[in-house]
Protein backbone atom coordinates (compact mmCIF):
# COMPACT_ATOMS: atom_id res chain seq x y z
CA UNK A 1 0.00 0.00 0.00
CA UNK A 2 1.20 3.56 -0.77
CA UNK A 3 -0.53 5.83 1.90
CA UNK A 4 -0.59 9.71 1.34
CA UNK A 5 -2.14 12.10 3.39
CA UNK A 6 -4.11 15.06 2.06
CA UNK A 7 -1.60 17.40 3.92
CA UNK A 8 1.03 16.07 1.61
CA UNK A 9 -0.77 16.58 -1.52
CA UNK A 10 1.46 18.95 -3.73
CA UNK A 11 -0.17 21.51 -5.78
CA UNK A 12 -0.16 21.45 -9.94
CA UNK A 13 -0.78 23.60 -12.80
CA UNK A 14 -2.97 22.00 -15.38
CA UNK A 15 -2.51 23.39 -19.17
CA UNK A 16 -5.67 25.93 -20.08
CA UNK A 17 -7.21 25.99 -17.00
CA UNK A 18 -8.90 29.11 -14.93
CA UNK A 19 -9.26 29.61 -11.42
CA UNK A 20 -9.16 26.29 -9.82
CA UNK A 21 -6.47 24.35 -7.74
CA UNK A 22 -5.47 21.07 -8.16
CA UNK A 23 -3.62 18.96 -5.74
CA UNK A 24 -2.18 15.61 -6.76
CA UNK A 25 -3.85 12.78 -4.55
CA UNK A 26 -1.48 10.39 -6.29
CA UNK A 27 0.88 9.57 -9.08
CA UNK A 28 4.60 10.84 -10.22
CA UNK A 29 5.97 9.45 -7.11
CA UNK A 30 8.15 6.37 -6.19
CA UNK A 31 5.56 3.25 -4.85
CA UNK A 32 2.54 5.46 -6.02
CA UNK A 33 -0.05 3.88 -8.71
CA UNK A 34 1.80 2.57 -11.94
CA UNK A 35 -0.98 3.36 -14.59
CA UNK A 36 -2.54 6.71 -13.98
CA UNK A 37 -2.34 9.79 -11.49
CA UNK A 38 -5.61 11.06 -9.69
CA UNK A 39 -5.85 14.85 -9.09
CA UNK A 40 -8.36 16.82 -6.55
CA UNK A 41 -9.75 19.86 -8.64
CA UNK A 42 -11.45 22.80 -6.69
CA UNK A 43 -13.00 25.09 -9.31
CA UNK A 44 -14.04 29.07 -8.04
CA UNK A 45 -17.13 30.15 -9.15
CA UNK A 46 -16.47 30.85 -13.42
CA UNK A 47 -13.22 28.44 -13.22
CA UNK A 48 -13.17 25.47 -15.61
CA UNK A 49 -10.72 24.00 -18.52
CA UNK A 50 -10.74 23.84 -22.28
CA UNK A 51 -11.82 24.50 -24.50
CA UNK A 52 -8.95 21.27 -25.20
CA UNK A 53 -8.08 18.16 -25.93
CA UNK A 54 -5.89 15.35 -24.90
CA UNK A 55 -4.20 11.84 -26.02
CA UNK A 56 -5.54 9.83 -23.53
CA UNK A 57 -9.29 9.29 -21.82
CA UNK A 58 -9.45 11.09 -18.61
CA UNK A 59 -12.54 10.26 -15.66
CA UNK A 60 -14.07 13.39 -13.73
CA UNK A 61 -16.06 12.63 -10.62
CA UNK A 62 -17.59 15.95 -9.19
CA UNK A 63 -17.56 15.37 -5.11
CA UNK A 64 -18.96 18.69 -4.51
CA UNK A 65 -20.78 21.78 -6.39
CA UNK A 66 -21.37 21.19 -10.24
CA UNK A 67 -19.82 21.69 -13.38
CA UNK A 68 -21.17 21.72 -17.16
CA UNK A 69 -19.45 19.85 -19.21
CA UNK A 70 -19.95 20.87 -22.52
CA UNK A 71 -18.59 18.45 -25.82
CA UNK A 72 -19.59 18.90 -29.76
CA UNK A 73 -21.99 22.01 -28.30
CA UNK A 74 -24.17 19.80 -25.99
CA UNK A 75 -24.08 20.72 -22.20
CA UNK A 76 -24.16 18.14 -19.32
CA UNK A 77 -24.29 19.40 -15.93
CA UNK A 78 -22.49 16.76 -13.48
CA UNK A 79 -23.76 17.31 -10.18
CA UNK A 80 -22.40 15.50 -6.76
CA UNK A 81 -21.10 12.10 -6.91
CA UNK A 82 -22.15 12.43 -10.97
CA UNK A 83 -19.10 11.07 -13.03
CA UNK A 84 -18.13 11.05 -16.69
CA UNK A 85 -15.25 9.46 -18.85
CA UNK A 86 -14.14 11.88 -21.44
CA UNK A 87 -12.24 9.98 -24.35
CA UNK A 88 -8.88 10.25 -26.18
CA UNK A 89 -9.18 13.52 -28.73
CA UNK A 90 -12.37 14.66 -27.29
CA UNK A 91 -13.22 18.39 -27.44
CA UNK A 92 -14.41 19.69 -24.07
CA UNK A 93 -14.86 22.74 -22.06
CA UNK A 94 -16.12 22.61 -18.45
CA UNK A 95 -17.16 25.57 -16.29
CA UNK A 96 -18.67 25.97 -12.82
CA UNK A 97 -21.52 28.38 -13.54
CA UNK A 98 -22.48 28.16 -9.68
CA UNK A 99 -21.82 30.74 -7.19
CA UNK A 100 -20.03 27.88 -4.50
CA UNK A 101 -16.77 25.74 -5.47
CA UNK A 102 -16.53 22.63 -7.34
CA UNK A 103 -14.80 20.00 -6.23
CA UNK A 104 -13.77 17.10 -8.55
CA UNK A 105 -11.59 14.04 -8.75
CA UNK A 106 -9.83 13.35 -11.45
CA UNK A 107 -7.95 9.92 -12.82
CA UNK A 108 -5.84 10.55 -15.70
CA UNK A 109 -3.34 7.92 -17.41
CA UNK A 110 0.19 8.39 -17.58
CA UNK A 111 1.42 10.21 -21.01
CA UNK A 112 3.71 8.22 -22.48
CA UNK A 113 7.31 8.22 -21.15
CA UNK A 114 6.65 9.73 -17.76
CA UNK A 115 5.47 6.93 -15.58
CA UNK A 116 7.41 6.77 -12.38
Amino acid sequence: MHLKRFAEAKPYDAPNHRGVVGLRLQGFEPGGPTNQWVGLSQFLPGGGAGPDSTPFEKVYVVLEGEMTVTIEGRETVLGRYDSCTIAPGEVREIVNRRNDVCTMLVVIPYPPGTQP
